[in-house]
């Protein structure tokens, strides 16, 4: 096995239990944590700091939107540069050996497709897009970030504190002066990032994928997720309605607890490629 620990009674159930049959999987930002990117909540599912921009402040506000993209700016990089790890390969590899009967994810970092997985349905889209809020074209993130940086050179090399979602903690004064993008299709300054921000709903289209993996799944496992968020937490109590297993592998409290079947609070990034070898050798 690739981790020396001896694997707790919850895990070898959940062992037996893939091995009868795929699983749904859900997963949330205690899987991208290992990869550098920060997580909006602690273990305990208390946010980080001040609360994230609704969308509401942001469609309302050209002041709203130069404070994001100044930070975003800032904060892209990392999100840029964030690779897989050792929980995202581990997914990729059950999904290739049929142990897992879908993939939906809370996160926007696209780690999961740069690491093997396909059909990932993505609750809260994905950070790599821009979208046109006026005429509904859609552009590269790194195009945007290309722009940025020409226009706001004077923001090179500036040091801030970096936050979930490829988010900074930036001075108001590195505000001045800083150029927003705007749309080449039709001139607007509504480019919003393609992902849900607070306030704003899940898009039809991802709902209803949720909604038919979780008719078809004989259960789901929850990864690095407090499912605070009721997107996710209606998934769970989905599955649960249904007399279905509901397990999971995650640190710290949830909103599901009191629905879960078994739980192994271990790290994902140990669990998830011990688990993967064992399903192999079965």
């Amino acid at each position: 096995m690739p981790y020396d620990f001896d694997p707790p009674a919850a895990l070898l159930e959940l062992c037996r239990l893939m091995a009868r049959q795929p699983l749904l999987v859900l997963t949330g930002a205690g899987i991208s944590t290992p990869s550098g990117i920060p997580a909006y909540r602690d273990k305990d599912g208390v946010r980080h700091g001040r609360a994230p921009m609704t969308y509401q402040e942001f469609t309302a506000s050209s002041a709203a939107r130069k404070r994001y993209w100044a930070r975003s700016m800032i904060g892209w990089p990392r999100m840029r540069e964030a690779r897989p790890n050792a929980a995202h390969r581990a997914l990729a590899k059950l999904a290739a050996g049929r142990r897992i009967a879908g993939l939906i994810t809370q996160n926007v970092d696209g780690l999961h497709q740069e690491a093997g997985s396909e059909e990932v349905i993505e609750l809260h889209g994905n950070l790599h897009r821009v979208r046109c809020l006026d005429c509904g074209k859609r552009l590269w993130r790194s195009e945007i970030q290309a722009e940025l940086e020409e226009k706001n050179a004077y923001l090179r090399g500036v040091e801030a504190i970096l936050a979930p979602d490829g988010d900074a903690r930036l001075a108001e004064a590195y505000l001045e002066g800083f150029c927003i993008p705007w749309c080449p299709c039709c001139g607007s300054d509504l480019l919003k990032p393609d992902v849900v921000f607070y306030g704003e709903g899940v898009p039809a289209e991802q709902t209803e994928a949720a909604s038919r993996s979780i008719e078809r799944a004989p259960a789901l496992l929850v990864v690095g997720s407090t499912v605070m968020t009721y997107s996710s937490f209606r998934l769970c109590r989905s599955i649960a309605e249904r007399g279905r297993p509901l397990a999971a592998i995650n640190q710290g409290t949830m909103r599901a607890e009191g629905l879960l079947n078994l739980k192994i609070e271990r790290p994902c990034e140990q669990v998830l490629p011990w688990l993967a070898e064992w399903l192999e050798n079965a």
